[in-house]
């Protein structure tokens, strides 16, 4: 078994959701792991809401949401959940907004969003929420930066992004967000910015060496993380269509500058799609889709003390386009596409005396 700094990797299999579906929203509130929405079977946003109890391992029924969608972004105040935009059943951005009270075991809504969008991406810092980009119904890339104020039930605007996209990475990291890639349209962004809290500013970074979508982004000890994705063709590719990469570019924060890791230090597997975290020591990648018919089940960690890649427990259901979310030791694959849309919870653990 795969071991980091003396703990060891393993997999626990939690009950399968009642409802299966991908793209759905996920939060982990006080013991309980939330889903919310999603696509279902049919292929429309829902508006089933489940959690899952992590002390019994029992799933039970949450009051539907108000709004069915898809892709949305959730924070966690407090009792609350929030969740922000996605895509509704007629497939058009949405931008209602609206609240899980956990303790009332309802729904409440909340300010709208200025503009409705899907892909915003979502970061919460001192009980106000960020939201960044996103698309709007126009399928025009967002550049808008909006924070919302939970206690005046209000958004206000700040300092546009340099570069508009949707489905960005975004890390918190000090007093600044820190964006990453996104799409505009069917393109892969390569920007990396940086948004300070405090002075309101926005910093253009060195853009990623290489254009690739559906990439996996992880921050770990200063560092963030580009990995895999489908390598875009250029008019100097030698490939003449989209292919699996495996390709490991690094950000280092504190001196400011992109490493293209070499042959040596790529990943073991080729793979975009899939789901990609930190877990102790090590950057971790799981599932996905690769130059296979079907979805992936390998899993590899990258060891940061030891700079290299080595296999990890395969997942139990193999799958990509999982939703995903860290709790602590544990980095969760829920849902996503096997056959068809999931109905698999399963998460990776770095436990200790294993």
């Amino acid at each position: 078994m795969a071991t980091g700094g003396g703990r060891a990797f393993a997999w626990q299999v939690f009950p399968p959701m009642p409802t299966c579906r991908v793209y759905g929203t996920v939060a982990f509130q006080d013991g309980h792991l939330l889903v919310l929405g999603g696509c279902g079977r049919a292929g429309l946003p829902l508006d089933t809401a489940e959690t899952l109890d992590m002390a019994s391992h029992t799933w039970v029924a949450l009051a539907p949401l108000p709004t069915a969608r898809a892709g949305a972004a959730a924070v966690v105040l407090g009792k609350q959940v929030l969740v922000v935009g996605g895509v509704d059943e007629g497939q058009s951005p949405v931008a209602a907004v609206e609240a899980f009270l956990a303790d009332e075991g309802r729904w409440e809504r909340r300010a709208t969003l200025p503009q409705a969008a899907m892909g915003v991406a979502t970061v919460e810092r001192d009980g106000m929420v960020y939201a960044l980009g996103g698309m709007g119904p126009d399928t025009a890339p967002q550049a808008q930066v909006r924070v919302y104020e939970p206690r005046r039930d209000c958004w206000l605007s700040l300092p546009s992004m340099p570069t508009p996209c949707y489905g960005a990475s975004t890390f918190l990291h000090g007093n600044k967000i820190y964006v990453l890639g996104g799409r505009q349209g069917k393109l892969p962004v390569t920007a990396f910015e940086a948004f300070d809290l405090e002075a309101r500013t926005w910093t253009r970074h060195p853009s990623l060496p290489s254009r690739r979508a559906f990439a996996g982004c992880a921050m770990a000890e200063g560092s963030v993380f580009s990995l895999g994705g489908l390598q875009q063709p250029g008019p100097h590719n030698f490939y003449s269509r989209p292919h699996f990469v495996n390709t490991v570019e690094m950000f280092d924060l504190e001196h400011g500058s992109w490493t293209k890791l070499p042959r040596s230090l790529r990943m073991r597997d080729k793979r975009a799609d899939f789901v990609v975290g930190s877990l102790g020591d090590h950057v971790v990648a799981i599932g996905g889709l690769g130059n296979q018919p079907c979805p992936l089940g390998s899993v590899e960690g990258f060891g940061l003390a030891r700079r290299r890649w080595e296999a990890l427990p395969a997942m139990p259901t193999a799958r990509c386009s999982c939703s995903s979310l860290q709790a602590g030791p544990r980095l969760f694959a829920i849902g996503g596409v096997a056959q068809g849309p999931s109905q698999a919870v399963e998460a990776l653990c770095l436990r200790d005396g294993v």
